[in-house]
């Protein structure tokens, strides 16, 4: 283990590059991810269970565990399965900033953006150029023969189902996707950005890995499907470096589930929006149409309003110790 007195960048550090000014290196990177993705996808989802199995056992439900095992059965998708599969990947927000604290000993705000601090100013903006991108997505998918295109599209008829499938999808999806963003393109892209030689290397780790581990932690699925997840996730991590912060792919990631989750509740079937089992080519190239118009759109509009990319120098005030 070696210790290295911080030195200051004149032009300071980008956000892939954050975890260099405090506990950084392989083991600690590593040790870091196993233990957050370990939390998010293991701890807090059996947490959540048994906090849900006493309220119910409190509000009366005649057989608690059986409607545990239902709002918990992501084979057949409710507004109760819905709501108990967003709030966990909504928790990753909190169990992300504090992993930040406790594994770098960095202030949590930097995971965040290279201003200390999620910009929601900055955040708002980003709608925009994420509503273009799917405005072009949409008039592609009018033209190629994408998935769910065939036919006249059916409405759901309307029920306290439906009403309720679009409540959660309202409150809950912008933390869902914003738990998933601190996680790959926050805490997974400054690991990678860290380890990693400075340099080129480490730019292209910190996009390509978690694009990697987001794509394959949405478990089983066709290759289109894993293609166009990757590409979403090569999107969102340019993103992320390129302006200086995750507000860009949690207004990518946020637009995109609403208007997934929404049409599921209103004219198609959430569980197999929730697990895609089929999705063509063409999908990708609408797809990737999409990404390319956002990147682009963002860009501009960041460059338009002076987006900081990169911290002042020396603003971190922390010692880089590599272990």
């Amino acid at each position: 283990m070696t210790t290295h007195l911080p030195t200051v960048e004149s032009e300071g550090l980008a956000f892939h590059e954050l975890h260099r000014r405090g506990r950084h290196g392989v083991l600690v990177g590593l040790g870091g991810v196993l233990a957050l993705l370990g939390t998010v996808f293991l701890v807090v989802p059996n947490l959540v269970a048994v906090v849900t199995l006493v309220g119910l056992a409190i509000g009366g439900s005649e057989d608690p565990a059986a409607r545990l095992r239902e709002i918990t059965d992501l084979d057949a998708v409710t507004p109760g399965v819905l709501t108990y599969l967003l709030v966990v990947l909504g928790l990753a927000v909190p169990v992300s900033l504090g992993a930040q604290r406790v594994v770098t000993g960095l202030r949590p705000g930097w995971l965040s953006s290279v201003a200390g601090r999620l910009r929601w100013g900055w955040l708002l903006w980003c709608f925009l150029p994420a509503a273009a991108g799917l405005v072009v997505a949409l008039v592609l998918g009018s033209l190629l023969p994408v998935s769910g295109t065939g036919g006249d599209v059916e409405l759901n008829d309307w029920s306290s189902t439906v009403r309720d499938f679009l409540l959660v999808t309202v409150l809950l999806t912008p933390l869902q996707a914003a738990g998933e963003e601190y996680v790959f393109r926050g805490f997974l892209t400054q690991v990678a950005g860290a380890v990693v030689p400075p340099g080129r290397a480490a730019l292209v780790a910190a996009v390509l890995v978690p694009a990697t581990l987001f794509a394959l932690f949405h478990g089983a699925q066709s290759v289109p499907v894993f293609v166009d997840r990757f590409s979403f996730g090569v999107a969102a991590g340019v993103l992320t470096i390129l302006t200086g912060g995750l507000e860009a792919a949690i207004a990518a990631h946020v637009l995109n589930n609403w208007v997934a989750f929404g049409l599921a509740a209103v004219a198609g079937d959430m569980t197999e929006t929730l697990q895609p089992s089929g999705g063509g080519w063409a999908d990708v190239v609408v797809s990737l149409a999409r990404m390319l118009v956002f990147v682009g759109l963002t860009l501009a509009l960041a460059r338009h309003r002076g987006i900081r990319t990169r911290t002042t120098g020396g603003v971190l005030a922390a010692g880089e110790r590599r272990v």
